[in-house]
C-alpha cells in the first residue's frame, strides 16, 4: 500500500532508540524526508547514519531537550530552512521513573511536566501554524495506554499523559478544518530498553525477579505476548499518511488488547 508519504517532511522526537527510532525508520522507508532529535548527540548521530544508510536519503538530526521551548523552536526552524516545510510531527520523550506518590517530589513533577506535557505544547506551537499555512498536516503524540487505564506504579505517566490526551483532542477540534489531524498513539507493553528499565525498577521495589515482572505483564495481555516496536511504528506511519485523513482526535491503544475499557 502506498501511504502517500514520499516527499513529506516528518519530525520524530526522541528518535535515537526505542519507539521513536522505530517510527523514524518506518517513515523513512515510506519515503518521508526525516528530521530527528534526542538529547544525546552521539546516539542520535549513530541513529541518523543507520537510518540514512537504510533509506538512501539524508537524515537531518539535532540534539534537543524537548522540555526546552527555545531548543524546540530552533530545531523546527532549522528543519523549515532545510526542507522548506513541515508536514508531520511525532512527539515523543523518554518515560518517567516508576514511583509511588509518597516518593515523588515536587521537583519530579516539575521536570516531568516539562518533558511529558510542555514538550508537546512546544512542538504544537512551532509546527501547527506551519501546517496550517500549507493546509495539510499530521500531528501525533506517543503517549501510553495508561491514558485509558492507569498502570500501577506509573504515577507520573498516568497523570501527565492524560493531560497530553486532553490537549491533543482539543487541538484536533481547533485545526481539523485546516487539513490537519491530531491523534494520540498509546503503546502498551512493547519490548524496548525502556520496558527493561521499568521491569528492573519494579523488581527492585517489589522483590520479584525481572522475569516474574515480564511474566506478570504478559498475563495482562490477551495476545499473550509483548508488542514489537515495528508493529507500533507501522500504525503511526498509517496515521501520518494521506490515507488517514479522516481519523482525527482519537487515542489509539496498540496494546494487544490489554486495555479493558470500551473506548
Amino acid at each position: 500500500m502506498d501511504l502517500g508519504l514520499r516527499g513529506r517532511v516528518a519530525i520524530v522526537a526522541a528518535a535515537s532508540k526505542g519507539l521513536g527510532r522505530a517510527v523514524a525508520e518506518e517513515l523513512a522507508r515510506e519515503g518521508a524526508e526525516l528530521a530527528i532529535c534526542a538529547r544525546t548527540a552521539a546516539d542520535l548521530k549513530t541513529a541518523a547514519a543507520e537510518i540514512q544508510a537504510m533509506a538512501g536519503r539524508e537524515v537531518f538530526w539535532q540534539a534537543v531537550d524537548v522540555g526546552n521551548a527555545a531548543e524546540v523552536a530552533r530545531f523546527v526552524g532549522d528543519i523549515e530552512k532545510r526542507f522548506g516545510r513541515v508536514d508531520i510531527c511525532v512527539t515523543n520523550t523518554g518515560g518517567p521513573p516508576s514511583k509511588l506518590f509518597s516518593a515523588t517530589t515536587t521537583e519530579d513533577w516539575r521536570v516531568w511536566i516539562d518533558q511529558l506535557l510542555m514538550s508537546v505544547v512546544y512542538f504544537a506551537q512551532e509546527t501547527l501554524p506551519r501546517m496550517q499555512k500549507n493546509k495539510w498536516g499530521r500531528f501525533l503524540t506517543i503517549t501510553s495506554y495508561s491514558v485509558k487505564q492507569p498502570v500501577e506504579g506509573l504515577l507520573l505517566s498516568n497523570s501527565l499523559r492524560a493531560g497530553v490526551t486532553g490537549l491533543a483532542r482539543t487541538l484536533a477540534n481547533e485545526y481539523g478544518a485546516h487539513g490537519i489531524t491530531v491523534n494520540n498513539v498509546c503503546p502498551g507493553y512493547t519490548r524496548t530498553d525502556r520496558l527493561d528499565d521499568l521491569a528492573g525498577m519494579l523488581a527492585g521495589r517489589t522483590g520479584a525477579t525481572t522475569e516474574e515482572v515480564f511474566a506478570g505483564w504478559k498475563k495482562l495481555i490477551p495476545a499473550g505476548r509483548l508488542g514489537t516496536p515495528e508493529e507500533f511504528a507501522s500504525v503511526v506511519a498509517f496515521l501520518a499518511s494521506e490515507k488517514a485523513g479522516y481519523i482525527n482526535g482519537v487515542s489509539l491503544a496498540i496494546d494487544g488488547g490489554a486495555t479493558r475499557s470500551l473506548l
